[in-house]
């Protein structure tokens, strides 16, 4: 059998045997899929944009009541112990008020009633801090009473404040207990102590930043001299 030549004139494309080559691969992405998963991954990103505001806007409204009760906790503890502090501070007051009447009194009857025959001519002018006007001039009429006979007798007298109260404080008047234990001696009683518990009541009157005794009277007396 003689072999066939091939038709010159054939036009037909002669496919090979088998499956031919594939042409070009077909674009298999889908332009509305694309634009749909866009969409989705566009919409998952807001929702977490918005989800963050929101909870940065719940964390911020958290901070101003947190911010805003505490204030409002200051204000409340200031007001408080302002109220609590009122009367401890008027207590405070009123007891350094007391002090303050009671060591005057006390330096007031010392300086009155302590002196040497050196000193008993300067007995008014060193009581003038203590006494007001009128009872600082009864006072050093007093003094010049017994200036001559208590020079004389060379008198050494020494008061010694053991106790001393506020009997009452009202306002600008106070009246004070003054206790004292009081020893004299002198040459003309060969220096033997007399010895006496006196006790005073001292009305007082504040001027400016001081007390000044305006009157002064004994509520007791007892002598403990030793009879020999």
């Amino acid at each position: 059998m003689e072999d066939q030549q091939p038709d010159p004139d054939d036009l037909t494309e002669q496919q090979p045997d088998g499956d031919g080559a594939a042409g070009p691969a077909a674009d298999s992405s889908d332009p509305e899929a694309d634009r749909a998963q866009d969409g989705d991954a566009g919409s998952d990103t807001g929702e977490d944009e918005q989800a963050k505001v929101a909870t940065r806007r719940r964390s911020g409204g958290w901070l101003v009541a947190v911010v805003g009760a505490a204030a409002a906790l200051f204000v409340a503890a200031a007001a408080f112990t302002g109220a609590a502090l009122q009367p401890l501070l008027a207590d405070h007051a009123l007891a350094a008020t007391r002090i303050d009447v009671a060591r005057t009194a006390a330096a007031a009857v010392t300086a009155l009633w302590t002196y040497t025959p050196q000193t008993i001519d300067t007995l008014p002018d060193r009581a003038e801090q203590y006494l007001s006007g009128d009872f600082h001039a009864q006072y050093r009429k007093f003094v010049e009473a017994v200036v001559t006979p208590n020079k004389q007798a060379q008198v050494t007298d020494n008061t010694y404040v053991v106790g001393v109260g506020v009997e009452s404080l009202n306002g600008p008047d106070a009246v004070a207990l003054v206790f004292t234990n009081t020893t004299a001696t002198s040459p003309m009683t060969k220096d033997i102590p007399s010895l006496k518990y006196v006790a005073y009541r001292l009305a007082m009157k504040r001027h400016g930043s001081r007390w000044l005794v305006t009157s002064m009277s004994t509520i007791s007396f007892m002598d403990l001299t030793p009879q020999i």
